[in-house]
């Protein structure tokens, strides 16, 4: 399978690659991909290490599952492709970014933008079968993430992760609170949102005052 990843994230996670579990994982993948329409395409499973190289992660946002539908996930968590209408959780991101920071709603849902400032968008499975939610979750790539998620944690400093909903804060687990900033609220879904539990976070102004405090560029959401 013909992937694209930095060869920075590829230093990185050389030991892991080599793991039984993710020879497995990679195995399965290859077989989904083969048998059945699985998104992102191949070559955009790493999307979000190609796009961030690892000693620029600046910011990490974690996700569950890519989406499911035709022509949407790009390999970035939340992020769809230019002129792809925007999924429900990821209007309400730019609505909050919109009251937050008091800029125009994006035309784009593509956040790559995003990405290559410094914004790593990790979803916690990073490949689904076409219109299966959750299709490839339990197959090895949670260990995977967290791998990730504990390695930067450990060589990395002053990382501010956004960790939003249930799922992402039990991802958080492996994040040592000494080194990074952590900021939690509920989940971007309708369902959440709708509850009170997103709109109101701050988290994109809270995110840039701290990079500002640091001596760090500021995001352009």
């Amino acid at each position: 399978m013909d992937v694209n990843i930095h060869p920075s994230w590829k230093a990185q996670l050389a030991e892991e690659f080599e793991k039984e579990y993710f020879k497995n994982l990679i195995d399965f993948v290859k077989q989904e991909y083969t048998e059945h329409r699985c998104f992102p395409p191949g070559k955009e499973i790493f999307s979000a290490f190609d796009h961030c190289p690892f000693d620029e992660v600046k910011v990490v946002i974690i996700g569950q599952d890519p989406y499911h539908n035709v022509g949407q996930a790009n390999g970035l968590c939340f992020s769809v492709r230019d002129g792809i209408p925007h999924p429900p959780s990821l209007i309400n991101i730019f609505k909050e970014i919109e009251r937050d920071l008091e800029q125009p709603y994006p035309e784009s849902g593509n956040l790559e933008r995003w990405a290559k400032q410094g914004v790593l968008l990790l979803n916690a499975t990073l490949t689904v079968r076409a219109h299966q939610a959750g299709s490839h979750q339990g197959k090895g790539w949670e260990k995977f993430t967290d791998a990730v998620i504990s390695t930067l944690s450990r060589k990395r400093e002053n990382i501010i992760f956004l960790l939003w909903g249930g799922y992402a804060k039990k991802k958080g687990a492996k994040i040592d609170k000494t080194k990074h900033q952590i900021l939690e609220s509920g989940h971007p879904s309708p369902l959440s949102a709708n509850r009170g539990y997103w709109f109101g976070n701050e988290h994109f102004s809270q995110t840039n005052g701290m990079l500002r405090g640091m001596g760090e560029d500021e995001i352009v959401w």
